[in-house]
């Protein structure tokens, strides 16, 4: 599962600690609504990692977004980080490990970070799904409004492989269910993903997802093209593809979802 996580939206029942995911929604929302109006036209613009820190691939995604991967000194061995950009500029981070397991992510319009709570019931495993096909988890996240979240599902390679821009992929399939900390499904996600054995991570593919409310959408987050140090398009953060299919409004859902889509890749 490429890194999935963040928020969803809280069903519309009567209990405490419902009020965070809907103070996310409102903000979202609001920041969304900010950025659309005082959008500039998109202009080619260089990515510099944090200090300490390699930029290692830069990769253009459907969906109008371009993601910058880049290692860093202070960090654990194999923990990776990334950083996605839209037309408006950077929205979203986070950090890897070894693993696969969301370690942090962080919401750049908002402010919102989420970290993954320790003693899972069962974590994330890239190494079991490499091993035996197939790896199921079961773990909690943690934002700094004091919000948990649940996740469960699981990856499995379909044995299918395909080359994107010269890289070699593998084919998987995922399902993931996110929960509060009562137990309400906020949203279920079930789709297609892309892995990466050199690289040692998740990229996005095409996935449906429903929330509590019974709204259901359709995406794309797949890779089109990988730019390494010294290439064409290494550190770009202009997206190039899909761009002219962003609709404006309505947006404080849509930027949830792609929290959730981007937990992992």
């Amino acid at each position: 599962m490429m890194q999935h996580p963040c928020t969803a939206r809280t069903p519309g029942v009567h209990r405490p600690r419902t009020w965070p995911v809907a103070a996310r929604l409102a903000l979202a929302v609001g920041v969304s609504a900010l950025l659309t109006l005082s959008a500039l036209p998109a202009r080619a613009a260089t990515f510099t990692p944090p200090q300490g820190c390699r930029l290692e691939m830069t990769i253009q995604n459907r969906g109008c977004t371009v993601s910058q991967h880049y290692r860093c000194s202070g960090d654990g061995p194999g923990d990776q980080r990334v950083t996605y950009f839209t037309p408006d500029g950077p929205t979203y981070q986070s950090r890897i490990d070894r693993e696969t397991r969301w370690m942090e992510s962080t919401d750049l319009r908002t402010g919102l970070t989420d970290v993954l709570e320790e003693g899972a019931a069962d974590d994330a495993s890239f190494s079991t799904l490499l091993a035996t096909g197939r790896d199921d988890f079961d773990f909690w996240t943690r934002s700094n409004d004091g919000e948990r979240l649940r996740h469960v599902g699981h990856d499995e390679l379909t044995g299918e492989t395909v080359e994107i821009d010269g890289v070699a992929l593998e084919i998987t399939r995922f399902e993931l269910t996110t929960q509060n900390e009562q137990g309400d499904v906020l949203i279920r996600r079930q789709g297609q993903q892309f892995i990466s054995r050199a690289h040692g991570r998740f990229y996005g593919g095409v996935e449906t997802s429903s929330d509590w409310t019974g709204a259901r959408e359709s995406s794309d987050d797949s890779p089109v093209s990988f730019a390494f140090p010294g290439q064409a398009g290494f550190g770009s953060t202009r997206p190039e593809y899909d761009c002219d299919l962003q609709m404006v409004g309505g947006r404080g859902a849509d930027i949830l979802r792609q929290l959730l889509r981007e937990s992992r890749t």
